[in-house]
């Protein structure tokens, strides 16, 4: 028997790969004949791996051979495909784990989306993140308001290995409080957003006045696959640090009052010191007002995400 786990979201697959690992575990108790080969860290040659893997079992026990990355090794994957036949008429499981992108024309990927049991696992749509989030709190009998789950795909994106730890941290926050609900201020408090390097480049554009570029990037965004609500949460979050940073600029403070007194994070502080100097206090506040006004307008429906992206930086 073969099983075939593959796709991005390698928290996920990672998960089932471990339940499987568990269930096996617990039916056969001698871990004599449970394997795993990673392709990608050892030179290991398929004649050795069918010859180990067809030898009699001295327990009469299943057994279980874990083959992590195999596309990478072309010879490996070559001999896997011609044999497998018979590997799946075998009582004995053999699960191919892939954590890298495999091509949909791979001789070997056809095969096993045809002919094997397969899981891919896709990352997580916008609202099934959410209920990924909330069911995650409730395995800690944490309760969540409302926002906080939006606020946590704001700061982190679509990333469920980071989203798990930042969930712990935030748990093991309040649990010491006593205090079994998460509010969107313990987010804001633990959770530093995750900044790309190359939003600041359009943010930069937009402060140089740099329509034609700012468009640019802003597709180059949106071709990337990132989504356009994800787009506007990090140009809104980097406009009201902006604002925030302008005002101390503005009261004189010095660039280490500056660090000190926003609590912001010294890499964002760097780079958006000398962004908010392109700008005049009051011209910050109206772009903050339309990214406002742009994100109810989506929100609400009364605009199509890219369009109102589009609209924003022209209006800028």
């Amino acid at each position: 028997m073969i099983i075939f786990l593959y796709g991005p979201d390698t928290y996920r697959s990672r998960q089932k790969l471990n339940e499987i690992i568990e269930h096996y575990k617990k039916i056969h108790k001698s871990g004599l004949n449970f394997k795993i080969l990673d392709l990608e860290e050892k030179e290991i040659s398929y004649q050795d791996f069918r010859d180990e893997f067809q030898q009699a079992s001295m327990f009469k026990e299943k057994k279980l051979a874990i083959l992590i990355n195999i596309f990478l090794n072309q010879e490996f994957k070559e001999n896997f495909l011609k044999n497998a036949k018979k590997f799946i008429d075998s009582k004995d499981l053999i699960l191919l784990y892939e954590k890298n992108e495999v091509l949909s024309a791979d001789p070997l990927f056809k095969f096993l989306k045809k002919e094997v049991k397969s899981q891919e696992f896709k990352p997580l749509e916008r609202q099934k993140l959410k209920n990924w989030i909330k069911k995650e709190f409730g395995n800690y009998q944490m309760k969540i308001e409302p926002g906080v789950s939006e606020k946590l795909i704001n700061f982190v994106g679509n990333d469920l290995w980071r989203l798990s730890n930042e969930i712990k941290k935030l748990v093991s926050y309040k649990s010491k409080c006593r205090n079994i609900e998460i509010s969107r201020k313990d987010v804001e408090l633990l959770v530093k957003p995750e900044i790309e390097t190359d939003i600041f480049a359009t943010i930069d554009a937009i402060a140089s006045k740099n329509k034609r570029q700012a468009f640019e990037l802003l597709h180059q965004h949106l071709e990337k696959g990132d989504s356009p609500l994800y787009l506007l949460s990090m140009i809104n979050f980097q406009f009201r640090n902006l604002l925030v940073i302008k005002n101390l600029i503005k009261k004189q403070k010095s660039y280490s009052s500056i660090i000190r007194i926003s609590k912001l994070h010294p890499y964002i502080i760097k780079k958006s010191y000398f962004q908010a100097r392109k700008f005049t206090f009051e011209e910050l506040k109206k772009i903050y007002q339309k990214i406002f006004q742009t994100d109810f307008g989506i929100k609400t429906g009364r605009i199509d995400p890219q369009t109102a992206l589009d609209l924003l930086i022209a209006e800028i």
